[in-house]
């Protein structure tokens, strides 16, 4: 199976070109292959990621946020960056990021044009042996990698699709593993509750890596902890050696005071809100931190600001209109929800929320609405595009035994639900607010949607100026 060249083709056309031709690729559900599929493809292209020195991050809740804060900071202390995480919100050139920007549309062909011949490769030997296409994030991977060391960038900072020993990206070599805090989740994919959530996610850790964990369930701390004397792995743990010792809420985020290893640094800004992303900028600056020492740095306090205050975590607590004011949140999991409404309350003063909810099939839907029963006067269901989406019938089913029937309304896309929340948050008394959450696709809809209509609305008023201005023109003319 060759994959077709992007060669004639402009950047733009090449780049729709290439996201069909990798997200048309399914997951699968032989997990125990993936790495075999990546590393074989890497071979091809001569192990790119054995020149890359990464940290590496996984966790049930806050790999992204935590991830960008990473690269964020490590780029302010003049570290040439790779970051690759996932999903994304408009094009999947996002997940493959260099130096803070995603990867450049020529930079995408000329990578394509190497990889694909190695990807058509792993293909046709897989199936010859009766296994599947390599996944659609399998490609990703490779891609990624290669761009990283291609550019030779001083650090890589991966954050894996979901697990950790067996994920595509755990490929790579951590000199830093990071561990956010762990939930149950993907109840199909980890096996034994928080046990195997814990003993997939600390697969991460590799012989000799310098440990970054967020505080754990008792379960799972044994786990790492075991896991880590095999390997020869250092553990640096949340309450013992780095810490969260204030935080104040502010419009622009929150000012915090943060402790590690090495010292606490008062009064640091960071443009996140919720205390949730207190703990992921404590969990990134204690990785940063022990990332410069192995390469004998520091952290430097006008570098630290400089960090945090170029961090960004779209899709997460994110205002993207307002009048009303409509927050997009990606939790999708009861353990992102609760951390949302926590943060919610502090962070807006709303009278009342008009929730917009769709979720994923493989999601705990009555976990995500009972989370969010208690901050939404009312919900919205609503379905995304996604072939992975809970049917909007029965996700309303499940929404009237959490809220009650007179609580609950049903849209069948999700432009017709933002329109509808919106309008009903303006005709409620007080600060009324609209809060789109529940999957990220969702998330990614909603922000597209709303992008185009700020778009067309700018259009429109360029039009209009041109128009008045023509008609000026014209009454300026004698007759």
């Amino acid at each position: 199976m060759n994959l077709p060249s992007m060669v004639g083709l402009s950047p733009a056309d090449a780049e729709r070109q290439i996201d069909a031709l990798i997200f048309s690729r399914p997951t699968h559900a032989d997990h125990d292959a993936k790495m075999r599929r990546v590393a074989a493809a890497l071979e091809l292209l001569g192990d790119p990621q054995h020149s890359l020195r990464a940290v590496h991050i996984t966790g049930t809740n806050g790999k992204t946020s935590t991830s960008r804060m990473i690269e964020s900071l490590l780029r302010a202390h003049g570290l040439s960056t790779g970051l690759f995480t996932s999903p994304h919100l408009t094009t999947f050139r996002e997940r493959i990021q260099l130096d803070g920007q995603p990867l450049p549309q020529d930079a995408l062909v000329r990578l394509w044009e190497r990889v694909a011949p190695a990807i058509s490769t792993v293909d046709a030997r897989s199936l010859a042996a009766g296994g599947p296409l390599m996944s659609f994030f399998e490609v990703l991977t490779v891609l990624g990698l290669c761009a990283y060391a291609d550019a030779g960038v001083d650090v890589a900072v991966i954050e894996v699709g979901i697990g950790g020993a067996r994920d595509a990206t755990n490929v790579v070599r951590g000199e830093v593993a990071v561990l956010t805090p762990m939930a149950e989740d993907h109840s199909t994919y980890f096996v034994g509750g928080i046990t195997g959530v814990a003993t997939e996610k600390s697969g991460i850790i590799k012989p000799g890596a310098v440990v970054v964990s967020a505080t754990q369930p008792v379960v799972a701390e044994d786990i790492i902890r075991g896991v880590a004397a095999l390997r020869g792995a250092v553990v640096r743990w949340e309450g013992l050696h780095h810490d969260v010792i204030a935080r104040e809420a502010s419009p622009a985020g929150q000012v915090v005071a943060l402790r590690t290893l090495t010292s606490t640094r008062d009064n640091v800004l960071v443009p996140l809100h919720g205390d949730f992303q207190a703990q992921n900028a404590m969990i990134a600056l204690a990785a940063v931190e022990a990332a410069l020492e192995l390469r004998g740095m520091g952290l430097d306090d006008e570098a630290v600001a400089r960090g945090f205050a170029g961090s960004t975590s779209p899709g997460r607590l994110e205002v993207i209109a307002d009048q009303p004011t409509v927050v997009v949140d990606a939790a999708h999991n009861p353990h992102g929800v609760t951390a949302l409404v926590g943060a919610l309350g502090e962070s807006f003063g709303f009278d009342s929320v008009v929730g917009v909810v769709a979720v994923l099939a493989d999601k705990d839907a009555e976990g995500i609405l009972a989370g969010l029963e208690t901050v939404l006067d009312h919900v919205i269901v609503t379905e995304t595009s996604s072939p992975r989406a809970t049917p909007v019938d029965e996700l309303a089913a499940s929404a009237r035994e959490v809220f009650g029937s007179h609580r609950v309304s049903v849209s069948p896309s999700v432009a017709d639900a933002l329109e509808r929340a919106t309008a009903m948050a303006l005709e409620r008394d007080g600060e009324a607010g609209v809060l789109v959450a529940g999957s990220i696709t969702l998330v990614a809809q909603a922000r597209t949607l709303v992008q185009r209509e700020h778009e067309a609305e700018v259009t429109q008023d360029a039009s209009g100026r041109l128009a008045d201005a023509g008609e000026s023109s014209a009454e300026s003319v004698p007759a």
